[in-house]
C-alpha cells in the first residue's frame, strides 16, 4: 500500500497534466475502463479516487499508477496532494465530488442514459422490500418485463443472484441495468437506502418514479440524527435528474409529508387527510383485516376500487397503496390494480413457517422499533390467544435503538424472548444488556443469547392458538459472529425446535 503522508515540498514537472472531465466522459463512452479498486487496475485504464473516512481513494493513487493507470479522477480540494504525484505520470481530472463523477462515468460506459426503461426508486425506513415486490407483481401482470435490485436479490426474468447490499455500488448498478436492457427488461425497481443516497451510489441515474414509504429511527450510528437521516432520503426527490419524475409520498408520515410541497409532480398516498390540497392523492380505507389477509378500498381522482389481499396488517395496506401509486404514475388504471389480489407475499416479510404441528409461526425482517411495532400490531389484531416475540439487536449498529426495540416488544408481546441477531464484532450478551431496559414492564421475558435455543424456548412455550413472531432476520440465512459468517435460518430453526421438542416428548 502506498499512502500520502502530507503535502510534498515541491512539484514535479508536469508531462501529462490535467484534463477537462467532459473530455474524459467521451473517452469512457468510447470504451475506456474505469476502476475504483487500485488492485484491479490494468494498463491504460482510469482510476477514480473515491471519498472515504477510514480509507481515502487518494491514498491509493500511487498504487493505481504503478499498475498502469493512465487517467486519474481526484477531488479538487486534494489537488495539492495529487498533482505532484500524479500529473507527471497520468492525465488527472479534478472534480468537486468523485462519487458523483463515478456515476457520470458509469452512465457513459454502460450508456444507461440511452436505455428505454422505466426506473423506479423506493426509499424509506421500512417497507422498501415489500413495496418493491408488490410493484414488480403489478407491472409484470400488466405485461411489463421487470427487473429488481433489492435487499433479497438482484433479479430479472432468467437471472437472479443474492443481494449483498440493499443498493449495490454505483458501477455495479449501471452494469446490472445495462444487463437488464439486454434481456429486454422495460421496467426496473430499485430499493434505495439512505447510505446509497448519501454516498451517491445512485449517481448518474434518471429516475422516472421516486417513492418514500416512511421515516423512523434507524441508522443513526451513520447519520447521527433524524434530520440528517431525512436529508439523505430527501436527496432522491430534490437532487436527482428528471425534473418531471413522479414522486410518490406517504402523507401520513410527518417527515415524508414535508416533501410534498417540494415536488411538483407528486402523488400523495395514505389513510388520513393530506396536507396539500393541490396534489393528487390516493386514499385508502381498510375494510377488513384478519389472519387470512386484508380488504382495502382505494380512491383516486373520483374512482374507487377494492383489493382483496393475502397480506396482513395496516403496514401492508400502506405498502399496497404505495405500489398502486407507482402503477398510476406509469399509466396503469384501477382495473390493473385488481391483479394485486393474486400477490402471494414476500420472502421473510411476515412469512408463515409451515410445520407439521400446525403452529402459527411467522418470520419477519423487522429490525427497527417502528417495524417491530407494525408487525406485532398486525398479529395482535388477529384472533390469537397470545403473541410471543423473539427478537435481538444487530451488533455494530445504532445502539440507541436497542432499548426502544425492547419497549416495542414489551408493549405488544405477551411473551418477549430476547436473543442475539447478527452480533458481528460485539459481545451478544452486551447487546442484550443494552436492549433489556426497554423490556421493563413486559408481561413475561425469556432470554438466551443462542438464537436456536431462544427459538426452541419460544416454540416450547406455545399453545395451539398462540402466534409466534421471530423478528430481525426474515429472509437471511446466515448469522455474523465476530469475523465468521455461519449458516442460520429462522425458518429452519423452527423446524429444528419442533424436532427437538418432539424427541423430548417421545422419550
Amino acid at each position: 500500500m502506498f499512502l500520502f503522508s502530507g503535502s510534498p515540498s515541491r512539484k514535479k514537472k508536469m508531462t501529462h497534466g490535467a484534463m477537462d472531465f467532459n473530455e474524459l466522459v467521451k473517452l469512457v463512452r468510447a470504451g475506456l475502463m474505469v476502476r475504483t479498486d487500485s488492485r484491479q487496475m490494468q494498463q491504460g485504464e482510469c482510476f477514480v479516487a473515491m471519498p472515504g473516512t477510514a480509507v481515502r481513494g487518494i491514498d491509493y493513487i500511487p498504487m493505481a499508477l504503478q499498475k498502469g493507470a493512465k487517467y486519474i479522477v481526484a477531488p479538487k480540494d486534494a489537488r495539492d496532494l495529487v498533482a505532484p504525484v500524479a500529473e507527471d505520470e497520468a492525465v488527472v481530472c479534478y472534480v468537486e465530488n468523485t462519487a458523483k463523477a463515478l456515476g457520470e462515468l458509469a452512465r457513459a460506459y454502460f450508456k444507461t442514459d440511452e436505455l428505454d426503461m422505466k426506473l423506479v426508486a423506493v426509499t424509506g425506513t421500512n417497507g422498501k422490500t415489500t413495496t418493491s415486490y408488490i410493484i414488480e407483481h403489478l407491472l409484470a401482470a400488466a405485461g411489463r418485463k421487470v427487473g429488481v435490485l433489492g435487499t433479497v436479490t438482484y433479479r430479472w426474468p432468467g437471472f437472479s443472484i443474492d443481494a449483498k447490499l440493499t443498493t449495490p455500488d454505483c458501477w455495479m448498478i449501471h452494469e446490472l441495468l445495462a444487463n437488464m436492457a439486454k434481456a429486454d427488461v422495460d421496467a426496473a425497481i430499485m430499493e434505495t437506502s439512505s447510505h446509497a443516497l448519501d454516498q451517491y451510489r445512485v449517481a448518474g441515474l434518471d429516475f422516472d418514479v421516486a417513492v418514500i414509504s416512511n421515516l423512523t429511527q434507524d441508522h443513526l450510528d451513520y447519520h447521527g440524527d433524524m434530520e440528517t437521516y431525512f436529508n439523505a432520503k430527501a436527496k432522491l426527490f430534490t437532487e436527482y435528474p428528471h425534473q418531471d419524475k413522479c414522486c410518490v409520498i406517504n402523507f401520513d408520515d410527518p417527515y415524508c409529508r414535508r416533501l410534498l410541497n417540494k415536488c411538483e409532480n407528486a402523488i400523495g398516498y395514505g389513510f388520513g387527510d393530506p396536507v396539500s390540497s393541490d396534489k393528487h392523492t390516493l386514499r385508502g380505507r381498510v375494510l377488513s383485516c384478519d389472519r387470512h389477509g386484508l380488504k382495502l378500498e382505494c380512491g383516486f381522482k373520483g374512482k374507487t376500487w377494492e383489493i382483496d389481499s393475502g397480506l396482513m396488517g395496516q403496514h401492508n395496506a400502506m405498502n399496497l397503496l404505495a405500489a398502486q401509486a407507482v402503477g398510476l404514475c406509469i399509466g396503469l388504471n384501477c382495473k390493473d390494480m385488481r391483479k394485486l389480489n393474486e400477490f402471494k407475499g414476500v420472502p421473510g416479510r411476515l412469512e408463515r413457517v409451515e410445520n407439521e404441528q400446525g403452529l402459527h409461526v411467522f418470520v419477519d425482517y423487522a429490525h427497527t422499533p417502528d417495524a417491530l411495532i407494525n408487525v406485532q400490531k398486525a398479529l395482535r389484531s388477529l384472533d390469537f390467544d397470545r403473541l410471543i416475540t423473539v427478537f435481538g439487536c444487530g451488533g455494530d449498529r445504532d445502539r440507541t435503538k436497542r432499548p426502544i426495540m425492547g419497549r416495542a416488544v414489551a408493549e405488544y408481546a405477551d411473551v418477549a424472548v430476547l436473543t442475539s441477531d447478527n452480533p458481528r464484532s460485539e459481545d451478544p450478551v452486551a447487546i442484550m444488556d443494552d436492549a433489556r431496559p426497554g423490556l421493563k414492564g413486559a408481561a413475561m421475558v425469556m432470554e438466551d443469547p443462542d438464537r436456536q435455543e431462544a427459538i426452541t424456548m419460544a416454540v416450547r412455550e406455545m399453545t395451539p392458538n398462540d402466534v409466534l413472531l421471530i423478528a430481525g432476520k426474515g429472509h437471511e440465512d446466515y448469522q455474523v459472529l465476530k469475523d465468521v459468517t455461519l449458516h442460520f435460518s429462522d425458518a429452519e430453526a423452527v423446524q429444528q425446535a419442533i424436532a427437538t421438542i418432539k424427541g423430548e416428548q417421545d422419550k
